[in-house]
């Protein structure tokens, strides 16, 4: 029993120089935190064990909150949407060229924001390419990636980041915000993280700033049409909160959540981690709009009834587009019979339209299927003459003119 309680102080003896120093320095770590449980009374000193806890917690607890209100609206709005493209009587087309035009943007968008999460675009990690541990001395880590160069020779940047990356602080945030804040930034010092912040913030909010350029191209009235201009107000306000969520979670992040990370296989990398949910929700955002702009240029769901005013201007064109033809055919006709030559050509072709169809019905075949239909009751001669007569009276029908009065 002895033994098993000294002997994870018999290890700490044990421990490197660093590690020991950054041990005494909290004296409030129970003999259980030193074992690998979590304490909640540890504070910044939290391990990535209790952040995950505490992070699902977080987010089972708003599901469980809003799940009930928000999935009943999503799915009403959803059957309503539905029975909405079902019952308007607007048929399901193919995808409109312009609205191809706005899906080929969101898609291409997104396929760059996952491209962009591939561990060849993103900045090198010394510590994974090493498998170096947080405490590992300055010059063992760089003779590593010595070792790793081509013909084993650091490079400037190398040479830069090696000048500021000596401390703990200083690979804390190296963990939290990268690479090319310690080397390049001119005015941050690591007892101000906030200026580490405030210099990766460009960089952070460029990827959103691109993608709100590709929202705008593609729910544009100039490209897409009306089908893509309704879904510009929501594309740009979610391509905002997106970034600002981004910028939220970097902010709010404890850079020195690594602190208690002993392995390296402990360390969590949140400036990699976060590249990549960055372009994952990115390419998220564009193909869920690529779909809504899809469903609703097909006429599947989202489907905008036509008003009645749009409805009586359609009507009048179609009745502009006849009376103008109309108004063409009498020009013709009365230039056909006022015209010698044209009105000679008009009786030809009326006479031999005559013969022909003379000689048609005389045919044995045609005498045949006219008296069979006659015969069988199947055409009656009286009903296709008081169609015809009542035909003729609607055409030269004259309006009352005393009613008018």
């Amino acid at each position: 029993m002895k033994q098993f309680l000294i002997g994870p102080h018999l290890e700490f003896r044990r421990r490197s120089a660093p590690e020991h120093q950054a041990l005494i320095d909290y004296p409030t770590t129970s003999l259980l935190e030193f074992w690998g449980f979590p304490s909640f009374n540890a504070g910044n000193l939290r391990t990535r064990s209790l952040k995950k806890m505490v992070e699902w917690k977080t987010i089972s607890s708003l599901f469980l909150t809003l799940g009930p209100f928000l999935i009943p609206r999503l799915y009403s709005y959803y059957k309503t949407s539905r029975i909405q493209a079902q019952t308007s009587n607007v048929p399901v087309r193919p995808v409109p060229r312009r609205a191809q035009y706005g899906i080929n943007i969101l898609l291409v968008a997104a396929a760059l924001a996952v491209i962009a999460t591939f561990p060849q675009f993103q900045p090198e990690n010394i510590f994974t390419m090493t498998s170096s541990r947080l405490h590992t001395p300055i010059d063992v880590l760089f003779t590593r990636l010595t070792a790793l160069r081509p013909e084993k020779q650091l490079t400037e940047f190398d040479n830069a980041l090696r000048s500021h990356i000596a401390s703990l602080d200083a690979r804390y945030l190296y963990f939290t915000y990268g690479p090319a804040a310690l080397a390049e930034c001119p005015f941050c010092k690591s007892d101000e993280p906030a200026t580490f912040f405030y210099y990766t913030l460009p960089a952070r909010v460029f990827p959103h700033l691109l993608n709100l350029f590709a929202l705008g191209l593609a729910t544009s009235t100039a490209i897409t049409g009306k089908t893509g201009g309704r879904w510009r107000t929501m594309a740009a306000l979610l391509g905002s909160c997106l970034a600002i969520a981004d910028c939220y979670m970097v902010g709010a992040y404890d850079w020195k959540g690594n602190s208690r990370a002993t392995r390296a296989e402990d360390l969590d990398f949140f400036y990699w981690r976060m590249r990549t949910i960055r372009g994952l929700a990115i390419a998220a955002l564009d193909v869920g709009l690529a779909g809504l702009l899809w469903a609703s240029s097909t006429n599947r769901l989202f489907v905008i009834p036509v008003s009645s005013a749009e409805r009586l201007e359609a009507a009048t064109k179609i009745m502009e587009a006849t009376r103008a033809k109309l108004g063409a055919v009498g020009i013709i006709r009365n230039v056909t019979v006022r015209d010698e030559n044209l009105r000679k050509k008009a009786e030809t072709y009326w006479k031999r339209e005559g013969d022909i169809m003379g000689e048609v019905m005389d045919e044995k075949e045609v005498v045949e299927g006219i008296r069979g239909a006659l015969e069988s009751g199947r055409m009656n001669v009286t009903v296709v003459e008081e169609e015809a007569k009542r035909y003729a009276e609607s055409i030269f029908v004259t309006p009352d003119v005393s009613s008018t009065g």
